[in-house]
This record gives structure tokens, sequence and C-alpha cells, in this order.
């Protein structure tokens, strides 16, 4: 068995780069680490962090084709965030202009969630500890 210590990051390939760099740093808090123009596929490679430690590799490609999230697909799901009072966080999304579904009660712990979306559409849920 393979012993891992935690997980490194997450990958996103988004379709505008400066939209999506806007929405995880300015609207969810995300900072840069490092920011990498690479000349030769004319993209950007963008490392975030959240309370200093490194998260998600922000990606840009031409054109890259959309992802299908409805209906459900083989693959990775979601992102999920790990938040305090789940109340609190939905007015933060509120005050942000952050469209969001309704919360949620996951039958299996009785904790609270809620989705809401990337700019590219991608899935992200806030999850209460």
């Amino acid at each position: 068995m393979l012993h891992f210590n935690k997980v490194h990051h997450i990958a996103i390939i988004c379709s505008d780069y400066r939209r999506s760099l806007d929405f995880y740093t300015r609207l969810l808090g995300f900072t840069v680490k490092a920011e990498q123009y690479r000349p030769e596929t004319d993209s950007y490679k963008t490392d975030l962090a959240l309370d200093g430690e490194y998260v998600i590799e922000l990606f840009s490609f031409k054109n890259p084709p959309e992802r299908v999230s409805n209906p459900e697909a083989a693959g990775l799901r979601h992102l999920a965030f790990e938040v305090d009072d789940i109340n609190t966080a939905v007015m933060e999304l509120d005050a942000l202009g952050i469209t969001h579904e309704a919360i949620r009660v996951d039958a299996a712990t009785g904790k609270h969630f809620v989705f809401f979306f990337d700019p590219d559409r991608l899935p992200l849920e806030l999850y209460e500890k």
C-alpha cells in the first residue's frame, strides 16, 4: 500500500485566466504563491494558497473544451472547502454576489453543506466543520 502524507494540490484548467484568477483570489481569498507565463503554450500556471498552504494549480490553455457537470459524469466531482459556520459562509457568498444552491444536510453525517460554482461552472462545495 502507498503511504500519502496529504493531498498536494488540485489542478484546475480555466477558460478565462484573469476572470478565474480574480474569482479564486479576490472573492475566495486564495493568495498567489507563484505565477508562471509559459510562452511556448501561451498559457499560465499559477500556484494558489489557502492560509499559506499550497492548494490549487490554476492553468490557462487556449480554448479548452467544457467539462460535463450535469448530468453527473465519471471523474472528479467537485472541490470542497471546510467552513466553521455554513450560514455565515452563505451570507459571505451572497455579499460577494456568488450564486449558490440551497443549504442541504448530509444524510450520512448530519452536517450542512452548500454548492456554488466557479466561472467555468466547476462545482465547489462549502462543508460545515
